[in-house]
């Protein structure tokens, strides 16, 4: 498996680890989430969809915390992820971040799954070419 870490200048308040498994990225984010990290895994994501992977799987298990600035980049990602034929999985959450998306309602635009194997399980919906493998820097 490729893996890609991207650390933080907020003394490693946020890493984010990408690795390729069949048609999904896995992305986990280890820390906080909000205004100070958000770019750490805002650019992750990109990068993936910018490689043509389009069903991105978030795994939440060592997320502690999600303010808006990170839900907006969840959101973000979402949008154009859905737009190439993909979208955004999100599994594992723990209960203090499961608590801010269903406050805000973005629970019910995302695909939540209670593990990261639920979410790999669940088959993608077919799709015309096969994307580029995700790969380390």
């Amino acid at each position: 498996m490729d893996r890609e870490t991207v650390g933080s200048a907020q003394s490693g308040r946020l890493l984010v680890e990408v690795r390729q498994d069949g048609p999904s990225a896995v992305v986990t984010p280890t820390g906080e989430l909000d205004h100070h990290t958000a770019d750490l895994l805002r650019e992750p994501l990109e990068d993936c969809l910018a490689k043509g992977v389009a069903r991105l799987v978030i795994d939440c298990t060592r997320l502690e915390f999600c303010d808006s600035t990170g839900l907006n980049v969840l959101l973000g990602a979402r949008l154009k992820a859905e737009a190439a034929g993909g979208g955004v999985h999100l599994a594992g959450m723990q209960p203090v971040v499961a608590r801010v998306f269903e406050i805000t309602g973005a629970d019910a635009v995302f695909t939540v799954h209670e593990t990261l194997a639920d979410a790999l399980a669940e088959e993608p919906p077919e799709s015309p070419g096969s994307p580029e493998p995700v790969e380390s820097s």
